[in-house]
């Protein structure tokens, strides 16, 4: 599979970013920079999250430790989520359990009735 990549000068010049931000990113763990004969590169699948981390660090003036902070809160209410669907989905299983007992009792009593 083939990640592709944007440089992080040119990247933050067309935002209007500081690239010492992304360098922070990277070191708190946020993203991954890849170096490449001295250039630094961002994978664009990491663009929509650090869009939203220049969101809360620029116009909400969150620091990086809050950032990491709201991130891993992010990704905890999205495994509760998966959780919740999956304990969801199973307990489905035995609500159509209870109907085709409820269905087999119906039909018992009918069938006792004639």
């Amino acid at each position: 599979m083939k990640t592709d990549y944007i440089i992080v000068k040119e990247y933050c010049e067309k935002c209007h970013i500081d690239p010492s931000f992304i360098l922070s990113l990277d070191e708190g763990g946020l993203v991954t920079l890849n170096e490449i004969n001295g250039e630094k590169y961002l994978p664009v699948a990491d663009l929509p999250e650090v869009e939203q981390y220049a969101r809360m660090y620029y116009d909400l003036s969150i620091n990086i430790e809050g950032i990491d902070v709201i991130h891993n809160m992010q990704q905890q209410i999205k495994s509760l989520h998966q959780t919740i669907k999956r304990l969801h989905d199973r307990l489905r299983i035995y609500e159509d359990d209870s109907i085709v007992d409820n269905l087999t009792d119906d039909m018992r009593l009918f069938s006792d009735k004639m």
